[in-house]
């Protein structure tokens, strides 16, 4: 990652499945080794580092025997819950290689509509930032009573990015960048370059 920092600043940083897995083949440990690296080298310039990680799912598929990604909510449910916990494992002893500890951190768009839950969770992380741990934060998908909730967790990053009022979002992909349009439907879709937040009409 080369990007402009400044020491003493909270970032919000998200993982896409596709950086983590083995052509779909569930989670690679090389790979999340490398992206901790990454991290460590960030926290030991004196960045404070929440990590909202993807992966749970394709990782309970291959535990499972899965092929195709569950369409039943409650099997989904189920096989996110078996990958959430070799995800946890291996963030948990890659940062160990480096004397740092995690924590996990689940959320449901529940948690950040109530006010006292908002309060409740900001507070959670904050101090866990203060303790040298990073925290590892991904959807209670075991609780949730739709399929897909937050849409994705680049809208999970950017609401924890919100709620502990980090300085910056970065978001790890394996798309170029923010585009007019969905690229693998759209061969014309283009690279946006700059865009404001206060950007709100869409990019033609």
């Amino acid at each position: 990652m080369n990007v402009e920092y400044d020491a003493g600043s909270t970032w919000v940083i998200k993982v896409g499945s596709s950086l983590l897995t083995n052509h779909g083949e569930g989670i690679d440990r090389s790979l999340v080794s490398g992206w901790v690296d990454d991290i460590v080298a960030l926290h030991r310039k004196g960045i404070r580092v929440v990590l909202v990680s993807s992966g749970a799912v394709a990782e309970g598929m291959q535990r499972l025997g899965f092929t195709r990604r569950p369409h039943s909510l409650q099997v989904l449910q189920a096989v996110a819950a078996v990958g959430q916990m070799r995800l946890v494992e291996m963030y948990e002893s890659s940062f160990q290689r480096h004397e740092l500890h995690t924590a996990q951190v689940l959320l449901t768009h529940d948690d950040l509509r109530s006010r006292e839950r908002y309060l409740n969770a900001r507070n959670t992380l904050k101090q866990l930032l203060s303790f040298d741990v990073v925290p590892v934060v991904n959807e209670n998908d075991t609780v949730v009573t739709d399929e897909i909730q937050f849409g994705d967790n680049d809208t999970l990053a950017a609401l924890v990015t919100n709620l502990i009022e980090a300085q910056t979002l970065l978001l790890l992909t394996d798309q170029p960048g923010l585009m007019t349009d969905n690229p693998s439907v759209n061969a014309n879709a283009e690279l946006v370059r700059l865009r404001r937040a206060s950007d709100l009409e869409r990019s033609e």
